[in-house]
């Protein structure tokens, strides 16, 4: 019998679904994770296994969470003789994954829910000492966000946190006839490599509300943003410019004037 192909389940919009189905994209993309048989492989999100069964010839073993009952079936199916395929019927955004790096350190992959993508990265951020590497699928104005550079429109509070985090690097697009049913936007596929060397923030909840203010207020210059937490004179005295747009800062820039605020609490 023939895999079950997306045309054969009913895609689920609360679940975000769109099923990846070109095997030249899913190609691209084992080849940029480079799965390898010692590898600890967490797949968030299978859906149908189109990206699962071509890991496991390599890797011979896979955890996978899906949310999605209905499609569990067919996934097993799809990936019967493959490998090792342990499911997890739960939520990614519940998931504790530090119980999967019992079996060594975490490579994740998945092709994430467009819906909840950006929650369910901020949450995998609290398991980085046990993640080796991230590669998924994401809507390409996404991971323009997450990759982008001070100075440009697409740098923002996304940008700064993720890069705070990890390297990030976009690796291709994959336009929306990839998949079935095809999204109503590009996608694209990002690497995030966790900083092997934690960036020196003396007060995260600090820096964390320092860059939130500052982009939610991204048109105002940094010495009226955070006027109730530093001088102008004082940016200045840390080497800023004072008239600044919160776009113009670097990572660094953000971390020194938090560094700086929680010296003079």
């Amino acid at each position: 019998m023939k895999p079950f192909t997306p045309d054969q389940h009913q895609a689920k919009k609360r679940f975000g679904q769109n099923f990846l189905h070109d095997y030249g994209v899913i190609e691209r993309i084992v080849k940029c994770i480079q799965p390898k048989e010692s590898d600890n492989i967490i797949e968030i999100g299978p859906g149908l296994g189109a990206l699962t069964r071509e890991i496991l010839p390599h890797s011979k073993k896979i955890a996978v969470i899906e949310l999605d009952r209905d499609v569990i079936p067919k996934l097993k199916f799809n990936c019967d003789r493959a490998g090792e395929l342990t499911i997890y019927e739960q939520d990614a955004l519940k998931t504790d994954f530090n119980q999967f790096s019992q079996a060594g350190i975490m490579r994740v992959v998945g092709n994430l829910p467009y819906n909840i993508s950006t929650p369910i990265l901020f949450h995998l951020f609290q398991f980085l000492p046990t993640i080796q590497d991230m590669h998924f699928m994401l809507q390409k104005e996404v991971v323009e966000r997450i990759v982008a550079q001070p100075g440009s429109k697409t740098y923002g509070r996304l940008s700064v946190m993720t890069q705070y985090y990890c390297h990030a690097q976009m690796l291709f697009l994959v336009p929306p006839e990839s998949f079935d049913p095809p999204p109503k936007v590009d996608s694209a596929i990002v690497r995030l490599k966790p900083r092997e060397e934690k960036l020196a923030v003396a007060d995260f909840e600090l820096f964390s509300g320092l860059v939130s203010d500052a982009f939610n207020q991204r048109r105002k210059t940094i010495r009226n943003v955070w006027k109730k937490r530093i001088s102008a004179q004082e940016l200045v005295d840390v080497g800023l410019d004072a008239g600044a747009r919160p776009e113009n800062l670097a990572l660094e820039d953000f971390i020194k004037v938090a560094n700086y605020v929680a010296s003079t609490r």
